[in-house]
């Protein structure tokens, strides 16, 4: 079995519920932003990326339609590094690390990214659509708001 490590890290600072200076950032701005650090901390190209996992425990507003993807797109990987989400509460960013070295230990990647995104404060139920597209990546990528109707699938 391969060994699986992590050569990488990057974070945001943590938030003020609301009043601190990410309240009305878009989880895909933040995402992005870490995704790229990670990326670059790490000296890989990021073409050599094959999948960005991130757990988020409440994957709706400005960390819905498959917040691993947007933040992959925003963070300049190429367009095709998919993304994904995985949701366990709490334990999301944890599980999605274990996802990422799960693939690697059995071959199936050698280059993930991982780990955890919220933005809580712009997550408000339905209440919050004004917030739930990133402007950026709807001016770039818009096909990843798309519901599966509109794709080839």
């Amino acid at each position: 079995m391969r060994e699986a490590v992590i050569v990488s890290v990057a974070r945001t600072g943590i938030g003020k519920a609301g009043r601190g200076a990410l309240n009305n950032t878009h989880g895909a701005t933040m995402g992005g932003h870490v995704v790229a650090q990670a990326v670059a901390r790490a000296k890989i190209d990021p073409a050599e990326v094959e999948d960005v996992i991130l757990g988020v425990a409440w994957p709706e507003g400005a960390v819905g339609f498959n917040i691993g993807r947007q933040a992959a797109l925003r963070a300049g990987l190429p367009v095709t590094v998919p993304g994904m989400i995985v949701n366990r509460n709490c334990a999301s960013g944890l599980m999605a690390i274990g996802i990422a070295g799960n693939r690697i230990q059995l071959g199936e990647a050698a280059v993930q990214v991982a780990g955890g995104l919220e933005s809580v404060s712009m997550v408000t139920g339905n209440r919050n659509r004004v917030h739930a597209e990133e402007d950026w990546l709807k001016a770039n990528c818009p096909g990843v708001y798309w519901p599966m109707i509109q794709t080839a699938d």
